[in-house]
């Protein structure tokens, strides 16, 4: 059976900078706090009205430019996103229509900050099914758009941004998208949810004054989930395919918090030098986490030679996780 693999990768940063001294100015925290606890130390927020497709189209467009494949070519679009433009038409619509994709059919994925992956799992299933053979993948989510900044404990942790990569079937058997393990579990809902916006809760005056459609979060919760099961899921994809974290060239976890990333690059007993981090530059930017450490390790650092095994990880709300294990071809 062929298999997918990731030809290029795009990403869209906007340029507005939200630093941790910006938010000692707006909220009771401190940049030692912020720091010591999540490890970031600024973020990226995008202008007001431009809104998610804004920067999808922009990915996309840079990732496709950089493979020197036309947007006529593209066969399917995935956008794995929880802050679309609105609730339809969908935020894949938008992106169709502003990169002139006049071929291609797609959706959206919602799937917390495990969005890109799932998204990414969906396209590569396209690709093995023989019926498609491009298929853009988009993690683009604009947090600060549902994020209260008067709330320290939630609006220290996310940014805005978006990350593409093509699918396409890979050039030889053995390489792209070899393995994947995907999970949910609807206990999540209590942890991390955000309560107004939807049909059973929709939006009223009462809803906006008693802040309900802003991101809710018990951090230590959530914490303790991400840490166990990111780490068992690796660990599980890994050992399936007669790997261990020694046999990696990269582990690439979703940017929730620093202290998760260095616990689970623990768990699998991998050197943290393989280990992508930017969250220090990009905080949290939920469904764009993953493919924005993937260009940092394709684009800007070349950290990728053919043959090279690496994971990508990830947990979101729902609760959402998933590991996915690629062998790089190019």
């Amino acid at each position: 059976m062929r298999k997918a693999y990731i030809r290029s990768v795009g990403r869209f940063l906007p340029e507005r900078r939200l630093t941790n001294c910006d938010l000692e100015k707006m909220v009771d925290t401190s940049n030692e706090w912020i720091l010591t606890r999540t490890g970031i130390q600024e973020r990226r927020i995008l202008d007001p009205g431009l809104g998610n497709s804004y920067m999808a189209i922009r990915a996309a467009e840079d990732c496709l430019a950089r493979a020197g494949v036309d947007a006529g070519e593209v066969d399917a679009i995935i956008v794995g996103t929880v802050t679309p433009d609105m609730f339809f038409p969908a935020t894949a619509c938008l992106v169709q229509k502003g990169i002139g994709a006049d071929r291609a059919w797609g959706f959206d994925l919602s799937a917390g900050c495990s969005g890109f992956l799932f998204s990414l799992t969906t396209g590569a299933a396209l690709i093995e099914a023989g019926r498609y053979e491009k298929v853009l993948v988009i993690g683009s989510d604009v947090m600060s758009s549902i994020i209260d900044y008067e709330d320290r404990n939630t609006c220290v942790l996310f940014g805005d941004a978006a990350g593409a990569v093509l699918l396409e079937p890979a050039p030889e058997p053995g390489y792209g998208i070899l393995d994947f393990i995907q999970r949910i579990d609807g206990i999540g809902k209590e942890h991390l949810h955000m309560k107004a916006g939807g049909s059973l809760l929709p939006a009223s005056h009462e809803t906006v004054t008693n802040k309900q459609h802003y991101v809710y979060q018990e951090g230590p919760q959530v914490f303790k989930y991400a840490v166990k099961e990111m780490a068992q899921v690796s660990l599980e994809i890994l050992e399936r395919n007669g790997l261990t974290g020694e046999d990696l060239a990269l582990f690439v976890p979703h940017q929730a918090n620093l202290r998760i990333i260095q616990a689970n690059a623990k768990k699998i007993r991998i050197d943290h030098e393989k280990v992508a981090v930017n969250i220090d530059r990009y905080a949290n930017t939920t469904a764009a986490t993953i493919p924005l450490c993937l260009y940092d390790a394709i684009v800007e650092e070349k950290r990728l030679q053919k043959g090279d095994y690496f994971v990508l990880c990830s947990f979101g709300a729902g609760f959402t996780w998933g590991s996915v294990l690629l062998r790089w071809w190019e």
